[in-house]
């Protein structure tokens, strides 16, 4: 039985509880009259600059114990869960439930967007395109195996572009109906995954068939339906399906991260403005002649731009001609910026911007 000043104590939480969920409907009501005038004006409905903005207000005013993450994260749930009174958000992202790119738009968005499961990155980037989501959520680059190719391609022929990215840390732990590594002839998991994972699996399952899925996802529903086979995927994902975690974090790398792109058609946001920390990622062609990729970096340094990432993919015209993929830092309104890029285009065979965004912390 409780003390007696133990459930003094609880009286008064349960009177601040009381306390904050009065004030958290006040303003919810005052969001829906925000969605009013926005549906008004025609103004945009989410603004992740203001999110961010609001959030960085609370962090500088909060005075502990609570932890200025901590803050961060519920103050992004209640204004997810306000917006979602003013027009609720439809995200995109790769299914099925449990995969980290679920986790990256929850983050993003908040748990109160309405989030539609598509088994490729080919088929989020055609429901955001077609208007089906109105945001989308993909994988772009890891920290240990690089770029995921296939969303580069994508990104060259989709009308999307890219309006904010959020950096995951990924933790890998292998997933199974029994509580052990014994009997395991069958390990799935999304290639990159795999690739993440391969020193730990060479270690300790060196006969277990390595069998590449659409997503972490989906080799944990698959786990699910033959005890010899096992699935490399979140701690979400083992909830979600019911499953042993058999083993923790067997990625290669400790300090394993990746990188996720916010994409959107250009009517549901325009370019963010300016932040004062941004990245702007564009793809170019050159002419194949020699000196044409060195002709390509000259306008970055002559402007003092410095280049984040540089990647080649090929044109797959049959004639070795490649798209290059380059994250600059800074965003095209700043002057040094727009020189540079303007000069750039004019180098270039085909040019365009893929975005500018925030750079995610």
């Amino acid at each position: 039985m409780a003390s007696p000043r133990l459930l003094a104590l609880r009286q008064q939480i349960d009177a601040i509880d009381r306390q904050l969920l009065a004030l958290l409907n006040e303003r919810a009501r005052l969001a829906e009259a925000v969605g009013e005038v926005k549906r008004a004006e025609g103004s945009p409905f989410f603004r992740p600059d203001r999110v961010a903005q609001v959030i960085a207000n609370i962090e500088a005013i909060n005075t502990g114990p609570l932890r200025n993450q901590h803050v961060a994260a519920i103050w992004r749930e209640i204004m997810s869960a306000c917006l979602a009174l003013e027009a609720p958000l439809r995200v995109a992202v790769l299914g099925p439930e449990g995969t980290f790119c679920e986790q990256a738009a929850i983050d993003y968005f908040g748990s109160a967007a309405e989030l539609i499961y598509c088994p490729s990155f080919d088929e989020v980037f055609h429901a955001t395109a077609a208007g089906t989501a109105q945001f989308g959520v993909v994988g772009v680059e890891n920290s240990t195996e690089g770029v995921v190719a296939r969303s580069l391609d994508l990104f060259l022929r989709s009308p999307v572009h890219i309006v904010g990215e959020i950096s995951l840390l990924v933790r890998h732990n292998l997933l199974r109906q029994e509580p052990s590594l014994d009997g395991i002839e069958v390990v799935m998991a999304h290639p990159q995954a795999l690739a993440q994972c391969q020193g730990w699996l060479a270690t300790h399952l060196p006969h277990a068939e390595r069998r590449a899925v659409a997503s972490n996802a989906e080799g944990a529903r698959l786990a699910t339906t033959n005890p010899r086979w096992a699935a490399i995927a979140s701690e979400r994902a083992a909830s979600q399906y019911a499953l042993h975690i058999v083993a923790h974090a067997i990625q290669d790398e400790a300090y394993n991260r990746t990188r996720f792109a916010v994409i959107c058609l250009p009517q549901t946001m325009a370019m963010p403005a300016a932040s004062g920390r941004d990245c702007t990622s564009i793809v170019v062609s050159v002419p194949n002649r020699p000196g044409a990729v060195h002709d390509l970096l000259k306008p970055l340094k002559e402007h003092g731009v410095s280049m984040t990432r540089f990647e080649s993919r090929p044109a797959k015209s049959g004639q070795w001609e490649y798209y290059f993929y380059i994250d600059i830092a800074g965003h095209p309104s700043q002057p040094h910026v727009a020189a540079a890029l303007q000069e750039l285009q004019g180098l270039c065979a085909f040019y365009k911007v893929l975005g500018a965004y925030p750079v995610s912390e």
